[in-house]
This record gives C-alpha cells, structure tokens and sequence, in this order.
C-alpha cells in the first residue's frame, strides 16, 4: 500500500517540520521507548490492522509509530477537528503510516476521515472518546466483522461503552484504559492541570493571578485544574453535581457553590465534566465584563454555544482562538477555541512526559488485547493490574527513583487473615 497515495493531508511538504516535532516527543518518553525496543525484537502485532483515532499531534504519532514498529500496519485519524496538527500528519504519512486527517475539516470531512480509517478493516483500535466505535455499532456494523477489540483514552468514550455493554449491544472487547491509576492520576491530573492553562495563557496572554476562576466538576481533570489555578495565584470555585466530590473540594481548600451563584464571581470559567449544557443561557445574564470561557471536557457541548450567540448581538474574532461576544447591555463575553478542548486547540496538549505513560499504556493494552481478546469476551474492562504497575515502574527507572519491594514474610502477612 502507498501510503503517499491514499493518505488525506493537507500537505506533505510540511513533513520536515513535522518530523521535528515528533522527535521532540519521543527524546521525553522514555517509558514509550522501552516498549518500542521490545516491539522492535518481536514484532508480536505482525499482520495485524490498527486503526487509531485519537488527537494527532507529536505525542499521538509516536504512539502510532511504535504500534507499526510492532508489526502492524497503521492507519490513523483525528479525534476532535481543532486539534490535529497538519506537518505531523505529513511526517506520519512519510514514515509509512496511513492518515485521514486535517486541521479543521469541515464536519462531513471529519465524519469521512473517521470512516476511511474504519474500512481500512482493522483488526484493533485505539479510539478516543468513542467515534470510531460509535460509527461501527450505530453506522457500519459491516467493517467490525474481524476486529478482535481495542482501548479506549477518555472518560467520555469509557461512558459511551459501558451503556453499549449495559445494553448487550456491544460487540467486542475493550480495555478503559483512562480508568487505569498510571492514566488518570498523572496524565488527567498533571496533564490537564498544566496543559488547560497554557492553552489559556498562550492564548489570551493575561495574567491568572488575582483572578476568580470557576471549575466546574472536580473529577480528576477537574482536581488538576483548579490545583494549579490555586498555584498561579487565583481564587478557585467550583461547582460540583456529585456529594462525595464537592466535599472532597472543600476539603481541599476551594469554595463550592452552585453554577448560580459562580457565574457571578468567575473571570475564567473553566469546564471538566464529560457532560452537556454544564453553562448555559440561564448564566451568561449573570456574568461579569470580560468573562473567559473554556472547556476541556471531549466534546464542545458543555458550554451552551446555541444559547451564547442568541443572547449575543454581535460576535467577531478578536484574537486566533478567542471569539467576542458582545451581549445586549453592552458587556462582552469571551469563548476560547470554539468550546473545544482548550488544551488541544489552544496549546500544545499533555506534556510529553505525561503522555508518556498514558500511550505506553495503550500499547500494552492493546497488545493484551490482541493475545485475551476470546478470553474477555463483550465486556469492558479494566487494565490488568500487572500493566499498569509495568508503566509505572518504567516511569520511575527513566526518573532513576527507587522504590522498596515487600518481603516475603511481608508478603505472607498481608494475605493472612491471622494477625
């Protein structure tokens, strides 16, 4: 297969610069590039089709050249219009991968990038936010015929498959990889929590400190970003639906309100929920001049878009990424990379280190996969502990820490019931 010829890119001659940034990627992940050595000596996906659809920036494509150092023949699209990036898909297609992607693709693009990767009949997949398993069960059930099953990257796309599996309705096996400790306590903690604001600062080149800043849920996402809101200087909110979560933010120092109230306070509303409509019409009357919205939940829904631009009587593009809305009484609101992920849109995404663990992950799993997929059956599932904890001590040997190990006096102690 030429990939040069089938590809969808913007531009090839965009290769060079692409290349640089994927080489950036892959000098910081030391954990990936373990794995990549094993694959290279054993190449235990030979033969096999991957399909991945996730955001296709430097960290992303090193993930995909490891799978086909592995032995697999890879073919990959984005996971949201505004955060691929054009020369690292032009560098991907240069180095024998198959790509269906561009930087803001009209919506009938993005939905025939999603679907060209899919009738490449992939064997695995790795999706993000559930696209590319959405369209086989809901649209093309006629490509999922030989998929054996694959992983899954967001706590959005875990939800999508887990009612599919509540359903019966699913039909292959995949691993929730975001559920695993080595994903969500570092990669949507440390990641989001550093990456949310550089997305923000890079883009409105304001100063956080001194500002109100509202984060509206306190998953693990939402921790990280109201964390280091609290160490660039701002005063945090945050508003919560979940019990144990609010009392969790009050513990941790935040004062928890409802969305109500918030919208009157915030200078930054930053949303991290997974869910829809979590800012709406009802607030925007009530905000101050100058309001900064952001979201970095997967999709562009949890702000109200619809209801912004109805109360709004005009809109303009005031910088690259911020649109102006300006409301009937003369204040003006701010909405950052059109409601989607603040973080891929506006920045760069996860540091490389973090995503380091996170893909390593996910090659493993989908290698466990792609070995148990008989085993598992039509469920969702956990990753494996032992994989999780591999990362995790990759991680701390390329950081040269050193950890103890239970004896096994320790270890028999622990797994009796006698004191």
């Amino acid at each position: 297969m030429n990939v040069r010829e089938t590809s969808i890119v913007k531009d090839l001659s965009l290769a060079p610069q692409g290349r640089l940034k994927i080489d950036w990627a892959r000098e910081h992940m030391p954990v990936l590039n373990r794995i990549r050595e094993k694959f290279i000596a054993e190449k235990p996906l030979a033969g096999q089709k991957v399909a991945i659809s996730l955001h296709l920036e430097a960290k992303t494509a090193n993930l995909a050249e490891v799978i086909r150092d592995a032995g697999a023949e890879v073919t990959i699209t984005g996971s949201n219009p505004l955060s691929t990036q054009d020369d690292v898909c032009a560098a991907l297609v240069e180095s024998g991968i198959q790509v269906f992607a561009k930087y803001n693709p009209t919506p009938e693009e993005y939905k025939e990038h999603l679907i060209r990767t899919l009738e490449t009949r992939p064997d695995l997949i790795i999706d993000d936010g559930g696209d590319l398993v959405g369209i086989l069960h809901a649209e093309r059930p006629d490509l999922m015929e030989q998929i054996k099953g694959g992983c899954e990257e967001t706590t959005t796309g875990i939800l999508r498959l887990r009612a599919l599996e509540k359903s019966g309705e699913l039909k292959f096996p995949m691993v929730a990889v975001n559920d695993a400790y080595s994903k969500f306590l570092f990669d949507n903690r440390y990641g989001t929590g550093q990456s949310v604001w550089d997305g923000i600062m890079r883009t409105t080149n304001l100063v956080v400190a001194g500002k109100t800043v509202v984060v509206v849920g306190y998953g693990w996402c939402g921790r990280g970003v109201a964390m280091r809101a609290k160490g660039l200087g701002a005063r945090v909110i945050v508003t919560e639906v979940d019990a144990i979560k609010a009392t969790e933010a009050h513990m941790d120092g935040f004062t928890v309100m409802p969305m109500m109230e918030a919208a009157k306070y915030g200078d930054i509303f930053v949303t991290v929920t997974g869910n829809r409509a979590v800012i709406t019409g009802d607030h925007y009357p009530l905000m101050k001049n100058g309001a900064i919205l952001a979201n970095a939940g997967h999709f562009d829904v949890e702000i109200d878009k619809v209801s912004l631009e109805e109360q709004a009587v005009s809109k303009r593009i005031v910088r690259k990424d911020i649109e102006e809305f300006v409301m009937q009484d003369g204040r003006k609101i701010y909405l950052l990379g059109e409601g989607r992920l603040v973080n891929l849109v506006a920045g760069d995404g996860h540091p490389a280190e973090i995503m380091d663990m996170t893909f390593a992950l996910q090659a493993l799993c989908l290698l466990y996969v792609h070995d148990n997929h008989e085993k598992i059956g039509r469920h969702v599932i956990d990753v494996p502990y032992h994989l999780d904890e591999q990362v995790a001590r990759y991680k701390l040997e390329s950081l040269g820490v050193h950890i103890d190990d239970l004896t096994e006096d320790q270890e028999e102690y622990l797994a009796s019931w006698k004191v």
